[in-house]
């Protein structure tokens, strides 16, 4: 994969932090990556790397994605470092899953989900969208460079668990349900905004990493963090306009929604 600048959101642990991990050791790494955090408690692995990081600068930025002006400083940061060749590659990555079944919901639990898992993926991507415009103008100029991750796009993690067509499989249905709901929310917006930002050249892309152990699935999982993001990065470079607005595992396969 090759990338001129990445930024990830909820990078200070989990997914977001193995993919920061990762992308700075690719074989040709972005010059800038762009890490968020909510707690500056929970960055020691994150600082880490970013202290080892030899090729690509790392900018840890303190951004709580239910935040708008936490999103509009970030992307002050990410404008003045990338400059003219705009943001390439953004990482909606943040997430959360709290448990509470049917009928036992409550609207605080739904919101909770509904606000961080579907809500601020979308006011991220709408505040970042002027970089990443800037991005695939700049990179247009690169002969036969469509629609790709190394001239503009948005990876959007979500879940199998938010696919509606298999609804009522799994112990999810009963354990997750605004977790669940939250992440088909996700799906449905970046499938309408793929169609608003395709004439830009933009990649939006829906991607579950599989069944990954993190804190989100409290250690549980067929999947370790490191396995997981190296098969979407090698997966990631494969992805074009065939692939917009689609929703897909890790491989690249798509998922019905």
């Amino acid at each position: 994969m090759e990338a001129h600048s990445v930024f990830v959101t909820g990078a200070n642990r989990g997914i977001g932090l193995e993919f920061v991990r990762q992308i700075v050791r690719l074989q040709k790494p972005p010059r800038y990556v762009i890490a968020t955090y909510r707690s500056r408690d929970s960055t020691e692995e994150l600082e880490k790397i970013k202290d080892s990081s030899k090729d690509s600068m790392v900018y840890m930025v303190k951004m709580d994605v239910t935040k708008v002006n936490e999103i509009r400083a970030a992307r002050k940061i990410t404008q003045d470092l990338v400059g003219e060749q705009g943001l390439t590659l953004l990482i909606n990555n943040a997430g959360v899953g709290a448990g509470q079944s049917f009928p036992k919901l409550t609207e605080e639990n739904l919101q909770y989900h509904y606000k961080i898992n579907t809500v601020g993926p979308i006011m991220v991507l709408q505040e970042f969208l002027p970089l990443l415009e800037k991005a695939a103008s700049f990179n247009k100029r690169i002969p036969d460079l469509r629609m790709s991750v190394s001239r503009a796009a948005v990876l959007n993690i979500s879940s199998l668990a938010g696919c509606i067509t298999k609804a009522g499989e799994n112990e999810l249905d009963q354990s997750f349900p605004g977790y669940k709901i939250s992440k088909a929310g996700l799906n449905m917006a970046m499938r309408v905004i793929a169609a608003s930002v395709k004439e830009h050249g933009i990649l939006v892309i829906n991607m579950c990493p599989g069944y990954v152990k993190t804190d989100l699935t409290t250690g549980r999982g067929s999947l370790e963090p490191h396995e997981s993001i190296q098969t979407m990065l090698e997966t990631l470079p494969k992805l074009d306009e065939e692939h917009h607005g689609s929703f897909v595992d890790r491989l690249g396969n798509i998922y019905p929604f």
